[in-house]
């Protein structure tokens, strides 16, 4: 019984496919499937190299797909990968590196490519914040032999629940899509129930059409932020990268309490008391919450989760509402 996406299913692959200007995308039924699929569809063994600024499922992924996560630091200023500290955790166990495109903010994809080619390893992405982000033009989907999307209820797009894995060879998608209906189409790979439904892609057909209008709604929220935050002392604000058009999925600050005059948890308990949920968000560390990898240690990871804050941003927040948190936030030094 070969998987065969229905007719809603059908439509949105063909229109993501055009949106994110890659070759294929296979729909799953989550982002976290996503990865797992990906990861199992390339048969590694061994060591993944990973970061641990990131939510679990990243970690858990790999770990499910009978691999051993490695992790590495990240870059102070971007918060993803760094991959001048890859090289040295690269050993003949590993297969892969994992990298994710944390808060949208797309990794080093050159310098990561390179050290993919000169050690012969696979480059995964975990796209699961930059739904609609582009570097130099080319869509992130575009960006390693795959690339995944979440699509829940929280994301920039989404389709109630559910993800994408973005490949640019026919024959990988294939065995994803044989993966994800239990692998039943030869009886040779151990697959699992990951199909995405018509409901959920009737939904992300309908979302698909405001993607632009609601990145712009975002944009303008995040600006007014930027207005208010930018240049404090004790603040530091995720950057925005040349040739990246950014989604605006995320308002990261990180708050350097020696310099602000307030900790990061002093000011999510104030904006808290006022009935504004802001996120810790990653903490803590995915390192903190396994230890089945041969490295972990991270001090900039470590420090940075213990620092920072994302502020909400949606695309109905009021220009208002982003004053009052700002002033909250300005208030409490």
């Amino acid at each position: 019984m070969a998987d065969e996406p229905g007719e809603k299913q059908q439509k949105l692959q063909s229109a993501l496919q055009d949106y994110l200007g890659v070759r294929h995308i296979e729909l799953v039924t989550n982002g976290h499937m996503a990865l797992e699929l990906a990861l199992q569809a390339f048969g590694l063994h061994g060591q993944v190299i990973t970061t641990p600024f990131t939510f679990l499922s990243t970690t858990l992924a790999i770990l499910r797909s009978g691999l051993t996560p490695v992790f590495c630091d990240i870059d102070p200023e971007t918060f993803n990968l760094d991959p001048t500290k890859v090289e040295a955790l690269i050993t003949p166990q590993t297969s892969a590196i994992l990298a994710v495109h944390v808060y949208g903010t797309p990794c080093n994809v050159d310098a990561i490519q390179r050290l993919a080619a000169a050690h012969g390893l696979k480059v995964f992405y975990d796209a699961a914040h930059a739904f609609g982000v582009h570097l130099r033009g080319k869509g992130i989907g575009g960006y390693g032999d795959a690339a995944c999307f979440s699509f829940h209820a929280t994301k920039v797009f989404h389709t109630a629940e559910g993800g994408g894995i973005c490949l640019p060879d026919a024959d990988l998608a294939k065995r994803v899509a044989e993966l994800r209906n239990f692998g039943i189409e030869d009886g040779s790979q151990q697959g699992t129930n990951a199909k995405m439904d018509e409901l959920r892609a009737a939904m992300g057909l309908c979302n698909l059409r405001h993607i632009e209008e609601e990145i712009s709604k975002r944009a303008r929220a995040a600006a007014r932020y930027r207005e208010r935050l930018a240049g404090i002392e004790g603040i530091q604000l995720a950057p925005i990268l040349t040739g990246v058009r950014p989604n605006f999925a995320y308002f990261p600050i990180v708050f350097h309490a020696h310099l602000f005059g307030a900790s990061r948890d002093q000011i999510f308990d104030r904006l808290a008391a006022c009935g504004i949920m802001a996120r810790k968000y990653f903490y803590p560390l995915t390192s903190v919450l396994t230890k089945r990898s041969s490295r972990w240690e991270t001090p900039v990871a470590d420090a940075v989760s213990r620092n920072i804050l994302c502020l909400p941003l949606y695309p109905d927040l009021s220009l208002n509402t982003v004053d009052k948190i700002c002033n909250l936030i300005l208030q409490s030094r």
